[in-house]
């Protein structure tokens, strides 16, 4: 069987405003997905049925041939499902190196197994000289690096990523990157990169699929995407499109 998390054939109405029409995504082992989409395609409401924060009206989603629906969030977590949220929700009062070890300690390993992850995973992301500093006094680039770090201590199968580069500065964006490559490298991590910005994608990205409306417009390359003609009316008149950092 191939290892794949998949989102299929979802739909899901909030009272007469239809959001997501019979849409499917796959994110293969190891595969680095980009899920595009102008503002109120649909983009935040299936990372939420796929995370289990929201149900679907039809449609399956399942983890490497496992169905997910009857599990609740922090159960998917324990699977191998991780997210991170465009908001950190870090603990302030926490440092950071204690806020990284939640992601382990979340799925019930020892503390001495948490902080061997949070030292591991602070210094793929080249954040070591954070570690000591209580999260709320991090700058907001800062603690979003820092939220991606805590869903890597779980050593997740899949990671779901939240617009991930939402207030970077031109220095962070690219040690990302780099990050993110170094970690599907070395773990086998499928990644879902959800974002409004088709030219970051690009460069992070193998395959994009792209949402307007509810509907899935585009699967495929990313270049073919900046080049597709519906995806470009889809982001019609959109600074986002074909941009970058």
């Amino acid at each position: 069987m191939n290892r794949a998390f998949e989102a299929a054939e979802i739909s899901k109405s909030f009272g007469a405003l239809q959001v997501l029409d019979n849409v499917s995504i796959t994110v293969n082992a190891g595969e680095s997905v980009g899920l595009l989409g102008p503002n109120g395609a649909g983009k935040s409401t299936l990372i939420n049925i796929i995370a289990g924060y929201e149900k679907q009206d039809a449609g399956l989603v399942t983890l490497d041939g496992t169905p997910l629906d009857e599990y609740a969030p922090h159960v998917r977590a324990q699977m191998g499902v991780a997210r991170t949220f465009q908001a950190g929700r870090l603990f302030p009062q926490l440092t950071v190196a204690e806020n990284v070890a939640l992601g382990a300690l979340g799925l019930g390993l020892s503390g001495k197994i948490a902080r061997q992850r949070s030292e591991y995973v602070l210094e793929v992301l080249g954040i070591t000289d954070l570690e000591g500093i209580p999260a709320g006094g991090l700058s907001h680039g800062s603690a979003r690096l820092v939220g991606l770090a805590r869903a890597l201590a779980a050593q997740p199968k899949y990671l779901i990523m939240d617009e991930p580069a939402a207030g970077l500065n031109e220095h962070e964006v690219p040690a990302l990157l780099a990050a993110l490559s170094k970690v599907r490298e070395e773990t086998g991590c499928g990644m879902l990169l959800v974002e409004h910005n088709v030219g970051l994608v690009a460069q992070a990205c193998s395959r994009v699929v792209v949402l307007a409306a509810g509907s899935m417009i585009f699967d495929g390359e990313p270049q073919a995407a900046l080049n597709d003609e519906g995806v470009k009316s889809a982001y019609l008149g959109d600074a986002a499109f074909g941009g970058g950092h």
